[in-house]
């Protein structure tokens, strides 16, 4: 049994910052290098607080993780200095100032609409899931390419449950560099929603559960990558349909900010669609 251990968003604030920081480099921001060995990678954090404008004291500070009273001026300032894509500077954001829960349901239900146009992809293989990767709805076509979802229990019932623990569908993935692709993705996913739902316990427990399973997730849950979800392309080697070079889309349903369509499709007319359809019927 895991034991839920909440995610401090003061200890992520500290490891967010000092990550971002290790990636830059004094000669590719304008600084001066005086051939002095460095200690530690990327700048210092003197070197951060002169970039972005602000004393060292008060980037300490917000490194530590004591941010609260930290201005929408000097968050700018500073990831401005960090080169934060949007998607970085929006958990920055987050972390300091966590946005307030609204009252409703954590999870809620899949529309009749969402659930009839899933259906009717007869050979489309497609599901939807929630905030953390929670499959919440599947038309049978997903069944039959990841597995017999039904059979699963709702907490393993997840998007990035499979990618790192359902060994039959990670087996399918023979390439290490594609499922290293996709298992970057959910990772770094999971931690933009961190920021999104904050002191949120099924996030916390998705985490948690797979940070003590995985020694992968665990490896790339310490680099702090955040992005946003966005398609890929593998090759499945399914144990029945064979050889599939599958498009992994990522979709958000209008009016759904808290859900998304998953759909896997294949190039028409290919080797790959006929395998799927023969798989769907």
């Amino acid at each position: 049994m895991v034991t839920l251990v909440p995610v401090d968003t003061r200890t992520e604030l500290t490891g967010f910052l000092m990550s971002r920081r290790a990636k830059l480099r004094p000669e590719t921001v304008g600084l001066p290098q005086y051939g002095e060995r460095r200690r530690v990678p990327g700048l210092r954090r003197e070197e951060l607080a002169q970039l972005a404008g602000v004393s060292v004291t008060h980037y300490t500070r917000l490194e530590q993780g004591h941010g609260r009273n930290v201005s929408a001026e000097v968050l700018e300032a500073v990831a401005a200095a960090l080169r934060l894509t949007s998607v970085e500077r929006e958990h920055l954001t987050n972390l300091v100032h966590p946005p307030r829960r609204v009252p409703g349901p954590d999870e809620p239900h899949v529309r009749t609409d969402l659930r009839c146009l899933i259906e009717g992809m007869e050979h489309t293989p497609a599901f939807a899931h929630g905030r953390h990767g929670n499959i919440l709805a599947w038309n049978e076509s997903a069944g039959r390419l990841l597995g017999d979802l039904d059979a699963l229990p709702p907490p393993r019932r997840s998007w990035p449950h499979l990618v790192f623990l359902d060994l039959p569908f990670r087996s399918m993935i023979d390439d290490a560099t594609e499922w290293d692709l996709i298992a970057r993705q959910h990772v770094a996913y999971l931690r933009l929603s961190l920021g999104r739902y904050p002191q949120n316990p099924d996030m916390d427990a998705v985490v948690e559960s797979l940070r003590s399973s995985s020694a992968d997730f665990r490896r790339l849950w310490a680099e702090y990558q955040v992005a946003d979800w966005s398609g890929v392309t593998c090759h499945l080697r399914h144990p029945v349909a064979g050889d599939l070079e599958i498009a992994i889309d990522v979709m958000k349903p209008g009016g759904e900010p808290d859900q998304w369509l998953v759909t896997f499709t294949t190039e028409p007319d290919s080797p790959s669609q006929e395998a799927l359809r023969q798989l769907a019927t």
